[in-house]
């Protein structure tokens, strides 16, 4: 199993950066390790290659995320990723198809879903270069996070839910060593009790649930760059925002940067307060909203 899971590391770490909206299937043809692995894939199982199977598309999520932070994709996506993955495992069954026609298949195959589910993403780099510099994602340490939200620690609200966590969880964690009872959601896999596996469009925030929600340039910076798109996805994330702060207990606080002014201005002031400030010398400011009843 071992020399599988490191064939598709070497693959993607291959791939890394590549622009796949180019037409030069040169750039992704399959490395030797996977090559490798076709001509041993009859010793799987099918638990084994469905293990695998889920490794790879979580892998290949992982990838694009990492290239642009605001590819977005909900669970449908995520489950006609991972029977591209069948295709590919299935193909490589076959003893008759090339490494080649298999590798050309495959990235057709991918080609085509970052295109149906991300349909932004071709206009972007259809006619850039071959390799694709990422768009800024940074995990921001503890510290930095709750001075950009102006947060007191002391006065936080329990339970607390980080929307947009990171795959390490920081703040989560660091709230957690203080005795806050905190968890957190991304679009990663974890292994800690407190983060888990959501897209946070599809989360369930649940009714009068929390004491405190944190998203630094999370949630609402997506919500901005969806309202500015064409194509932007802005009325489901209309929908969610009302969501979390009906997810609200009284007196419980929705701490997010940047602020959304194009939103906030319809809140109806006898359920929720605003509270905006500065932040340094950035061009966007931190918001609490804090719900009254």
């Amino acid at each position: 199993m071992d020399k599988f899971i490191q064939s598709i590391d070497k693959q993607i770490e291959f791939n890394q950066g590549k622009n796949i909206f180019l037409d030069k299937p040169e750039m992704f043809r399959f490395i030797n390790e996977t090559i490798n692995a076709i001509s041993n894939i009859n010793e799987l199982n099918s638990d084994s290659e469905k293990f695998l199977v889920d490794y790879a598309a979580d892998k290949a999520i992982e990838e694009f995320c990492r290239v642009n932070q605001y590819y977005s994709f909900d669970t449908k996506s995520k489950n006609e990723l991972r029977n591209i993955y069948t295709c590919l495992f299935a193909d490589m069954r076959t003893g008759i198809i090339s490494a080649e026609s298999i590798s050309k298949n495959h990235y057709k195959r991918l080609k085509d879903w970052i295109k149906n589910s991300n349909s932004f993403a071709e206009k972007i780099y259809l006619n850039a270069g071959s390799k694709v510099e990422p768009v800024v994602c940074s995990e921001y340490s503890p510290g930095l996070q709750i001075e950009i939200l102006q947060i007191e620690t002391t006065q936080l609200k329990e339970p607390v839910l980080d929307i947009g966590c990171g795959k390490q969880g920081n703040l989560v964690n660091y709230l957690c060593e203080k005795g806050i009872d905190t968890y957190g959601i991304d679009r990663f896999s974890f292994t800690s009790n407190n983060l888990f596996n959501f897209d946070w469009l599809e989360y369930n925030y649940g009714i009068e649930k929390w004491g405190a929600i944190i998203s630094n340039l999370g949630f609402s910076n997506h919500f901005k760059h969806h309202n500015l798109r064409e194509d932007g996805n802005y009325i489901e994330y209309a929908k969610k925002y009302m969501e979390i702060l009906k997810s609200l207990k009284i007196g419980g606080a929705f701490y997010y940067a940047p602020d959304l002014p194009f939103i906030e201005q319809y809140l109806d002031s006898r359920q929720f307060r605003i509270d905006k400030r500065e932040i340094g010398e950035y061009d966007f400011k931190t918001t609490k909203i804090t719900r009254l009843k």
